[in-house]
């Protein structure tokens, strides 16, 4: 039962579908699904492929994060500059 639904789970066919290739009932595959599901769901966040993923997209946000803070820090460096301008020029002139 619970690798018939972790197949379920990993497939993109309907339960109609599943079913008939299965040969079990629809009925029985949705009691077996709501059974299992979420016994399912947590195993399967744990697995290896899914360690490496969620990696990859911890080091694709942690370069997204560190370019944001290079562009804010040219920024910030910007409008001090400016600051600085805008204090020079507008002091009245003796």
């Amino acid at each position: 039962k619970k690798q018939t639904v972790k197949y379920i789970l990993e497939q993109g066919k309907s339960m109609p579908q599943l079913a008939e290739e299965l040969g079990i009932s629809a009925g029985v595959l949705h009691n077996w699904k709501a059974e299992y599901r979420d016994e399912l769901q947590t195993e399967s966040l744990a697995t290896p492929e899914r360690v490496r993923q969620l990696e990859q997209q911890l080091r694709e946000k942690d370069l997204e994060n560190q370019e944001k803070e290079r562009v804010n820090q040219d920024l910030q460096e910007e409008l001090a500059i400016l600051k600085k301008a805008l204090h020079i020029f507008s002091k009245e002139r003796n």
